[in-house]
């Protein structure tokens, strides 16, 4: 009788333990369905585990094929949404309630290269200003202006951004809405205006001193025609007589360069005997009263050849160059023109003077407009302050670049670089 009733209960323990293993098994599968939003496998449990459990599965099974189909058809609006964005010129950012980004498109990468593989990143971490992070707030209150410039200051310089927010419907399934951000890039033109403040105002200083004195020398000559002497009236006429002249080479200056920056004069290339020009033009320039007590020497390669160049403008460019030369070295100096074929394919050119030498910090700077070493000494001598930068121009459009390398006390040497090939 034990024995049966042992027999009874070890077969009904085994029984119990094959229904708990079938449910164990039936819920990791829907565990794992669940988990990863697939299609639950019920292959050997419907009417194992009875007919509730079938419509479980069945109900999961309808849930989780629901589910990925809502987010096939997000991501793919989603996707039509960033190839849309993508197109753009402007930049567009999208972000979440929590700042986090959820949409930044190519534009975006343009204008801040380090901001790659943001998405998902918060945007504190991205995009460094608090100017923003203001208008981001700005924007979620509901109390933004229709466009902002905000600045972006980073070790490289600054970024000009026009920014325009406004708030979106919500984005990835969430409640509160995304807001939408776009980004305009007016970094040249802030320059640009830096820039024409800047030599407007320094146009404005260059007039200002040589009519400041014409004025004054003008209206004592005209109050005081009858008491002042022949002596001082001829010593008058030629002081105003030297700041007009002044000031037509500095109109001229000033209308040459307008040109070359906007391009109306363009550039009379011809194919030219390099080596004929150079001595031509060192023969124009020792015949110029200025010249008298310096040397000048040239010192040209074997294997210059023609060039294809501006032959007038060339000349130009020496003239600024040697110009400069003799202004700033004293009498019994050398200057030296020098030509060379450069391993890259172009014709290295060098003006070399045994002067004073420009100082480290202003050498960045010299082919800037207006720019001067010695102020003081520049006017005295005549300088209008833009030979270098109608230097740097016509040598740009030539297709080559400007640099100057010096030391103090040991001379200054001008470099310029020109195209050897001729044209086909």
């Amino acid at each position: 009788m034990l024995t049966t009733v042992f027999i009874l209960i070890v077969a009904m323990l085994g029984f119990l333990a094959l229904r708990l293993r079938d449910h164990y098994r039936a819920v990791r599968a829907l565990r794992d369905a669940l988990t990863v939003r697939k299609p639950l496998l019920r292959d050997g449990l419907p009417g194992t585990l009875g007919a509730d459990w079938d419509e479980l599965c069945a109900a999961g099974t309808q849930l989780i094929e629901d589910v990925n189909r809502l987010d096939q058809q997000h991501t793919g609006q989603l996707a039509q949404l960033e190839a849309t964005l993508g197109s753009l010129q402007e930049a567009v950012l999208i972000i979440d309630a929590n700042n986090y980004v959820l949409l930044a498109n190519k534009a975006l990468h343009a204008i801040f290269p380090k901001a790659r593989n943001i998405f998902g990143e918060r945007l504190e971490l991205t995009l460094h200003s608090d100017a923003f992070l203001s208008l981001v707030e700005a924007v979620r209150a509901g109390r933004a202006q229709p466009r902002q410039e905000i600045e972006f200051i980073a070790a490289t310089g600054s970024t000009w951004v026009e920014v325009t927010g406004s708030t979106i419907s919500p984005l990835n399934g969430r409640k509160t809405p995304s807001l939408l951000f776009v980004l305009h890039d007016i970094t040249r033109q802030k320059r640009l205006e830096s820039v024409r403040k800047e030599f407007v105002a320094n146009v404005s200083h260059e007039l200002r001193t040589p009519l400041a004195v014409i004025k004054g020398y003008v209206e004592t000559l005209v109050d005081g025609h009858d008491s002042v002497a022949a002596v001082d009236r001829e010593k008058f006429l030629k002081t105003i007589q030297r700041h007009t002249e002044r000031l037509n080479s500095l109109l001229e200056d000033l209308l040459a360069l307008s040109r070359l920056e906007s391009g109306q004069n363009a550039l009379a290339r011809e194919v030219c005997d390099l080596p004929a020009l150079l001595s031509a033009t060192l023969e124009e320039l020792r015949s110029l009263p200025a010249t008298a007590g310096h040397h000048l020497a040239l010192k040209l390669e074997p294997e210059l050849g023609a060039a294809y160049l501006d032959p007038l403008k060339l000349g130009q460019v020496f003239e600024n160059l040697v110009g400069n030369a003799l202004k700033y070295t004293p009498r019994g100096s050398h200057i030296e023109l020098v030509a060379r074929i450069h391993p890259t394919d172009t014709i290295e050119l060098c003006v070399r003077d045994d002067g004073p030498g420009i100082p480290a910090e202003d050498l960045p700077h010299i082919f800037e407009r207006f720019y001067r070493v010695d102020k003081g000494r520049s006017r005295e001598k005549g300088g209008t302050g833009l030979g270098l930068s109608i230097v740097k121009h016509i040598v740009q459009l030539h297709g080559g670049r400007a640099w100057a390398e010096s030391r103090v006390g040991e001379g200054t040497a001008f470099y310029f670089t020109l195209p050897a090939r001729l044209p086909s």
